[in-house]
């Protein structure tokens, strides 16, 4: 925390100032219930965080080593072989051998993952959808529209 944002945290005399903390907390609280609905939405199992970031990895930057994977989670490559393992036991991830280095093993989503990957989105976004249109008004909606476009900025900086 910069000393600038330690000065906002006392100066809570100030209503704008008041009002960013409050509304800080509580976008922070409402994201995580809402991240967890999603995630409950998704019905992708018991995956653990971890193998969920080795998913969507392998589904962003495309087949991996398990010491590719280790490096870019900051893992130890004995702990991603232990979660790889779970993965490649439930069907999400395939390995092939390596063919610039035979001793090592190329990891990929199968297709029954990507599959699995595409539903949950699916039913993330259908859930969504379906709560915006029955919870909000037309002009909550618009509202909710333009909050978005706020989150964006939010993220951009």
């Amino acid at each position: 925390m910069t000393a600038s944002q330690h000065d906002d945290l006392n100066d809570t005399a100030d209503p704008d100032v008041a009002r960013a903390l409050v509304t800080a907390g509580e976008l922070r609280v409402v994201l995580g219930q809402l991240k967890r609905r999603l995630r409950d939405e998704a019905h992708l199992g018991d995956l653990t965080w971890t193998q969920m970031r080795v998913i969507l990895r392998l589904e962003r930057d495309g087949p991996a080593t398990v010491t590719t994977l280790a490096r870019g989670e900051g893992m130890r490559p004995q702990s991603m072989g232990e979660t790889v393992s779970v993965l490649k036991t439930a069907g999400f991830v395939a390995g092939s051998p390596d063919p610039n280095d035979g001793r090592q093993t190329v990891l990929s989503l199968t297709p029954s993952c990507v599959k699995t990957i595409k539903a949950g989105r699916a039913a993330r976004e259908d859930w969504l959808f379906s709560a915006i249109r029955t919870k909000l008004a037309p002009a909550e909606q618009k509202k909710l529209a333009q909050t978005v476009e706020l989150l964006k900025r939010l993220v951009d900086s």
